[in-house]
């Protein structure tokens, strides 16, 4: 399985931006997906998980409410809609995929990752 991650881009705060990770192969109905951010100097670090069937999804406390994750099953797509953006969201967002949903968002050595893409958020 392979993943391609876009939509990033240079934004103002409180402007909104969506997030695709296209995915290839037949087995993305049968994965958990996650999105994850690593800002400059940091750690990579969870944002958005969502199960095989969409539901149930989890965020990270500081995203919750204002970001939502989606997947497209039909088109092997997930989504991460962020709302309401700030100066703090700047990083590179990845997309990756599990196997069981219990695997996304410790990050587990059984993700597939995608490449990166750069968000960020002027103030």
């Amino acid at each position: 399985v392979q993943l391609q991650a876009s939509g990033g881009g240079l934004v103002q705060a409180g402007d909104s931006l969506r997030l695709s990770c296209a995915v290839s192969g037949s087995t993305f109905s049968r994965r958990s997906m996650g999105w994850f951010r690593q800002a400059p100097g940091k750690e990579r670090k969870f944002v958005a998980a969502i199960s095989e069937t969409g539901a149930p999804t989890t965020y990270t406390d500081s995203v919750r409410g204002r970001f939502t994750i989606s997947r497209d099953n039909a088109n092997n797509t997930v989504y991460l809609q962020m709302n309401s953006l700030k100066p703090e969201d700047t990083a590179v967002y990845y997309c990756g995929a599990a196997p069981e949903w219990r695997l996304v968002k410790v990050q587990s050595k059984d993700l597939t990752w995608g490449q990166g893409t750069q968000v960020t958020v002027s103030s």
